[in-house]
């Protein structure tokens, strides 16, 4: 009988379950029956067979006090983690991004199998502050998936073994995706104005930043009645957000279909979009945008204390310079925020030209040649074989 590998996958927020969904994917594209899952991640990795013990929202912590306020809270998930993996004796973990989380759930695994290969998928950001997680995660786990070749060097000096296998969302090809058809299903007529709102995926986004972006599209609203909202929406957070907008005096669409959230993008005239993954896809769909990001205010300043980059958007960060505009923190208010959108939305030069700047900057971050998600089983099967496993 041939025996079965069983990979524990562990993602806590939605941009590591979209990795572990797709490394899931690549590994059964390989070894079809052969392999089985076990772990802990979201809606996508469920529909690849990993069956999370609790529900990752409650996972996704924004700021340095709300996370000791977590603390106990994350560890009784670790714990859940670790009784999982000792239930189901998995052969090697990935364990995804999620930096907190994940680390704690490396050293409850070692503790458990010594001799088990512990990958780790997306290394922290020691380029932008805190460098000694460099030496951190080199004592923790075996091998580092990292999704930016400048990775590398930070935890090769460390003695740590990387595999740069490119960042997925630079893959994401919206060619296909048709802009009529999303105003179609809306009701909007070809020049409607269409402004997407992108909330974040965490509750603690939802919490912070999102009031702001309220108030900003209700001053949208009140000069410009025939401006289309659009707000795609993350699993993971959808319940709080449809809570929120119920209240909201004029119509919004609300879309989770992820074809529909496709075509959206590239109909966006202008995005509201909380810091993250999705800027990235929104410069690649062509859609110029707003940046804005709000933590606590103690988070914040502690925040400030170790990060080092004058930007926080991935592209702007490639580029060097504001591409996107970034409101971060009081800057993050209904007024400021609610100007910067409506001077792109009245200004189709403005407009153009950052659509073209983002394109540039996207490019800087080099678009992979093979899908992330090959390479990543590749270097899992790699480990596994390495080991005699």
């Amino acid at each position: 009988m041939t025996r079965v590998l069983t990979v524990m996958l562990v993602a806590a927020e939605a941009s590591g379950d979209s990795l572990g969904a797709g490394l899931a994917l690549a590994l059964k594209a390989r070894l079809g029956d052969g392999v089985r899952f076990v772990g802990v991640g979201g809606q996508k990795m469920a529909e690849q067979g990993v069956r999370s013990p609790f529900d990752i929202a409650q996972l996704s912590i924004l700021g340095i006090i709300e996370g000791v306020r977590a603390l106990p809270m994350v560890k009784r998930r670790v714990a859940e983690t670790a009784a999982l993996a000792a239930r189901e004796k998995p052969d090697i973990a990935v364990l995804i991004d999620s930096w907190g989380f994940t680390l704690r759930v490396a050293h409850a695994l070692r503790r458990l199998f010594p001799g088990m290969p512990l990958i780790k998928y997306v290394g922290p950001q020691v380029w932008a502050s805190r460098p000694g997680r460099a030496k951190t995660l080199a004592r923790s786990v075996d091998h580092l998936l990292s999704i930016h070749g400048f990775d590398a060097p930070w935890f090769e000096r460390e003695g740590l073994a990387v595999t740069t296998v490119g960042n997925p969302t630079l893959i994401r090809d919206f060619s296909s995706a048709d802009p009529a058809r999303l105003r179609a299903h809306i009701g909007a007529g070809p020049a409607d104005p269409i402004l997407l709102v992108l909330p974040g995926s965490r509750p603690a986004e939802i919490k912070h930043v999102f009031p702001h972006f309220e108030d900003a599209i209700r001053r949208l609203k009140a000069e410009r009645p025939g401006l289309q909202i659009v707000l795609p929406l993350a699993s993971t957070v959808a319940d709080l957000v449809r809570d929120r907008v119920a209240a909201w005096p004029f119509p919004v669409h609300m879309i989770e279909d992820p074809t529909l959230k496709d075509y959206a993008f590239v109909a966006g005239t202008v995005a509201l979009a909380c810091s993250g993954t999705v800027t990235t896809e929104l410069a690649l769909a062509g859609c110029p945008m707003v940046v804005a990001y709000r933590l606590g205010p103690v988070s914040y300043r502690l925040a400030m204390l170790v990060f080092k980059s004058p930007w926080v958007t991935m592209f702007n960060i490639a580029a060097q310079e504001m591409v996107a505009p970034e409101l971060l923190q009081t800057d993050c208010n209904g007024p400021m925020l609610a100007a910067a959108v409506a001077e792109r939305l009245d200004d189709e030069t403005l407009r153009q030209g950052q659509i073209e700047a983002q394109f540039d900057a996207v490019a800087r971050m080099g678009r992979p040649q093979v899908d992330p998600a090959e390479l990543a089983a590749d270097a899992v099967l790699k480990l596994l074989a390495e080991r005699g496993l």
